[in-house]
This record gives structure tokens, sequence and C-alpha cells, in this order.
């Protein structure tokens, strides 16, 4: 498969404006691209999104078309050169996209060599399904079923478990695990400033923190910047 795919965590970190603290794996991986396909769907001010993204893109040479402005979505999905699916609530994202009709032209054109970048939610729905979401389901969609470029699972966000909490709730990775109890998909959990970087059969684990890997039956395991996930891919 030709799809090349850079899935990243979150799209600010503490300190740095918005994409800054990856701006550079950001670059590398639109490249050659002049023009990018932006699809707002997870904030409800849609225009407001539109306008950072395109201010933040300027600063790339990249001009940016919003899907929200388009007359026929379809038309745009398939013309495009690149497309980015930025965060927000993942629930709400998914649902527009089935309303709007895109989701089998984005798989086929992803499947095809089309460039596809997210963040956060956008990273949320390039996997099988949403369930590994960190989001309250403030609207319903069609289903759960996301757009399946992955055959695993990510879950952005990813926060250790604080040894010095008094909090008695579940920590993230015994909600991943209860995922795995009744799914058998492996979780990349991703750590703020990281991100998977899928060239065809090739996931490289980008950023500066590391990532977790839970899996069913095996215990968690830590991979640094650099690992590879190639394996992920063979299912």
């Amino acid at each position: 498969m030709a799809r090349r795919l850079l899935l990243i965590s979150n799209s600010t970190s503490f300190g740095s404006g918005y994409l800054d603290h990856c701006a550079g794996p950001v670059a590398d991986f639109l490249s050659p691209v002049s023009r990018l396909l932006f699809v707002p769907f997870a904030l409800f001010d849609r225009d407001s999104y539109a306008a950072k993204v395109r201010q933040r893109f300027e600063r790339m040479d990249i001009a940016v078309d919003s899907l929200h402005e388009a007359a026929d979505p379809v038309a745009a999905v398939e013309r495009a050169e690149a497309v980015f699916i930025g965060g927000g609530n993942t629930f709400r994202l998914l649902k527009s996209l089935f309303e709007t009709g895109v989701v089998e032209p984005l798989r086929r054109r992803v499947a095809a060599g089309m460039p596809y970048m997210g963040a956060s939610a956008g990273t949320n729905v390039a996997c099988p399904t949403i369930r590994t979401t960190n989001d309250m389901p403030i609207v319903e969609p069609p289903g759960f079923t996301a757009l399946g470029l992955v055959p695993f699972q990510i879950n952005p966000h990813y926060l250790d478990a604080d040894p010095g909490s008094t909090h008695q709730g579940e920590t993230r990775e015994q909600r991943l695990c209860e995922f795995l109890e009744e799914n058998d998909v492996p979780v990349v959990a991703l750590r703020e400033s990281s991100m998977l970087r899928v060239d065809g059969e090739r996931v490289e684990l980008l950023g500066t923190t590391a990532a977790r890997l839970i899996r069913r039956g095996s215990d968690p395991s830590e991979h640094p910047p650099g690992s590879r996930f190639d394996f992920l891919l063979a299912r």
C-alpha cells in the first residue's frame, strides 16, 4: 500500500504555539505539497479554526483550503494534494465526516498515496475505530468505525499515572487494558510531543517522548523516539 501518514498526538505543546513542536516533521512530511485541504470538523467554530490553520501554514508557504467551505466536499477530497484533520472532539469529527460523505473518498485517496496528517482527533479517526479516544460523546455518529487507514489503535495525549495522586479512578492505562479485554487490537499510546510517521510498510515514532505499546496478553512496553512499529501493519 502506498499510504503516507503523519499521526500526531497533540497540536500544541506547553510553552509553544500551534504545531510549533512538530514543525520540522510536518514540513518534511508535506514536502513538496503547496496546497493543503484542512478538515475543521472537530471544533464548533470552523471559521476560526480554519483561519488559525491558514495562518500557521502560511509560514510554511503552504496554502490551505478548508473542507467546510467546499461546495462539494467529496470533490474537494478527490482533488486534494494532501489532507490535514485537526484535533477537537472525535465524536463530532466522525459524525461530520459521515454526514459530508467523505469517509470512503478519504480511504481511497490515502490508500493511493495522498499524504494524510492528523492531530489528536484527526489521529483517532485514522484508526479502525474511535474506541480509544479520550473524548466525551457529545454527539452520536453512525457508529464507532473510523477511516481504518492503519490496522492498529492510537491513544493520543496519553498520560502516565501519577504515583502521588489521591485519585481512585481508573488510570489511562487501565482504561486501555479494558479496551483490550473486548478488542484484540494493539494500542500505541502517544504521549504529548510524539507522533507516528507511516510510509508504505514503515512506521516510525518521531518527536521527543517515548510511546507505550499496549497489547492483549503482554505487559505494556516502552519505546523511545526512533522506534519502529512496522510489525503493527502486518495484521
